[in-house]
């Protein structure tokens, strides 16, 4: 008999559910688009009971399209986008959900920093506070909107929410707690002491067991099996942060080995086998039982080319290119070499300063939309060289990396990276390596792989190589330097243009 997993992928905006054989093939993909509502400046939502609608179709559609009895589905993962606030009521009825994008807590950051908190929080966790980390984000409930705060039963990631209506169970996992914060390192466990220097000493009952991301969370209800077309009692893994799932699903598992991830966030991971303590990084996730990510990042990636094909590109694609494609082609016509805009992928806040705004700098009259994309295309990447570069400041090294997210679907964009970071780029077979990595890790939870290697080594390989082209380095970094300076010098400017908006 067949044996197959089905990996569910819910990041900010789509819900994927593919199913994959023991040897990585995908049989089936289906995949939904869901609506981010902004109801004020700064805050981004979602509807909760709209997310699980949508998981239960792509997971129907899935199963259809693949034409198997669903009971050879032996294992379930879900991979979800960490932080932000995913929400049930003390009923445990889907109350509220908080995308990672979201900005309403600078104002909280800016006031925890002036007090210090983030030297009370470091030591626990291994972090600082930030916009939209989900501890900030309580805190910011708690304050803003008590009524909605006395409401809330269970504190979830992305992810979580899905598995408890797969399954009823209320759980979480180490990866996605420990790249929220919420986890005293490398211990692996809530403490008080880290909840009472966010002001959030009286929730821990509203958070859920962490579990390691290969154990069993619960089993598929008869209630969704009649749903979905799933088969009752199948397994479902506690799941993982999507970060790691896109590092294991692109074949990343080695000590030292560099994940880059170019989807909505500017993801730039490096794999410890132990937690490294510098301040200036980002984010600690723990990677497996044993291991860690270093993890620098921040949401100014690939959803600028999003942003700017859904605005001004979605009607212009032809010969059936999608606007992506067709930017891609318009970016490859411009020389590298020539006159390229600056671009800050700022759109929503940089990591830096969560009041920064995206921009382009260095416009004439004799630049087109070639241009203005080449230089988005390099100024996504040239913030994940600045993430890069802090990881090395901190001994994180690595001389090649595994390039994946919606970005690496683009050659050029591709080979852009490879130029800007100045090393080998690989990337992998999958586009899905979110849901790939889910599935691995469901796979090693029941026993079909002995550990996350020997599951990505089975499931994952390369598909592209690109090598960084040194005769165009020194344009490079005469523009990557100049990033960042104007990146300095707008400071005041966008702190003049936050006073301008009303926002708690």
């Amino acid at each position: 008999m067949a044996s197959y997993i089905l990996g569910l992928d819910a990041g900010n905006t789509v819900i994927k559910a593919i199913i994959f054989g023991t040897d990585g093939r995908e049989l089936a993909v289906a995949a939904l688009d869901g609506r981010s509502s902004m109801p004020k400046p700064g805050h981004v939502e979602r509807d909760l009971n709209e997310l699980w609608a949508n998981a239960v179709t792509v997971i129907r559609r899935c199963i259809e399209q693949a034409g198997i009895d669903a009971g050879d589905i032996v294992a379930i993962g879900c991979a979800g986008h960490g932080n932000g606030l995913y929400a049930l009521d003390r009923d445990g009825a889907p109350l509220i959900g908080i995308q990672s994008l979201d900005t309403r807590g600078v104002g909280i950051v800016a006031e925890w920093a002036q007090a210090n908190v983030g030297d009370r929080t470091y030591p626990h966790c291994l972090q600082r506070p930030w916009a939209a980390q989900t501890p900030t984000l309580l805190a910011w409930i708690k304050r803003f909107a008590p009524e909605l705060f006395q409401r809330i039963g269970t504190v979830f990631l992305c992810k979580d929410f899905v598995v408890n209506r797969l399954t009823g169970a209320r759980s979480s996992d180490t990866t996605d707690m420990s790249g929220c914060g919420l986890l005293t390192m490398p211990a692996r466990r809530y403490e008080h002491g880290l909840l009472a220097a966010y002001g959030l000493d009286d929730c821990m009952d509203l958070l859920p067991p962490a579990l390691e991301s290969a154990e069993i969370a619960g089993h598929v209800t008869a209630q969704v099996a009649a749903l979905t077309g799933l088969k009752a009692g199948t397994p479902v893994i506690a799941g993982l942060f999507d970060v790691v799932a896109s590092a294991i699903g692109s074949g990343v598992t080695g000590t030292g080995a560099a994940s880059i991830i170019a989807g909505t966030w500017s993801i730039n991971q490096v794999i410890t086998d132990e937690p490294i303590r510098d301040p200036s990084i980002f984010m600690l996730s723990t990677f497996d039982p044993q291991r860690y990510l270093a993890i620098e990042s921040s949401a100014t990636s690939a959803a600028n080319l999003e942003w700017i094909a859904r605005e001004f590109l979605e009607h212009e694609a032809s010969d059936g290119k999608s606007p992506f494609e067709h930017a891609s082609e318009l970016v490859a016509s411009v020389d590298p070499a020539g006159d390229v805009p600056i671009y800050h992928p700022f759109l929503y806040g940089s990591q830096q300063n969560g009041r920064a705004r995206a921009g382009f700098y260095g416009i004439a009259g004799w630049h087109g939309r070639a241009h203005m994309l080449r230089a988005l295309f390099e100024g996504v990447a040239f913030e994940h060289k600045r993430h890069v570069e802090t990881l090395y400041r901190a001994g994180a090294h690595f001389d090649e990396a595994v390039l994946s997210g919606g970005g690496s679907r683009s050659g050029v964009w591709a080979q852009i990276f490879a130029d800007v970071l100045g090393v080998p780029v690989t990337v992998a077979r999958s586009r899905e390596t979110g849901a790939l990595g889910a599935a691995i890790v469901a796979g090693t939870g029941v026993g079909i792989f002995t550990d996350f290697a020997t599951g990505a080594a089975a499931m994952t390989s390369a598909a592209r190589h690109y090598s960084p082209n040194g005769a165009i380095a020194p344009a490079y970094a005469a523009r990557y330097q100049l990033y960042g300076e104007i990146n300095q010098a707008m400071g005041p400017m966008w702190e003049r243009i936050a006073k301008m908006q009303a926002q708690p």
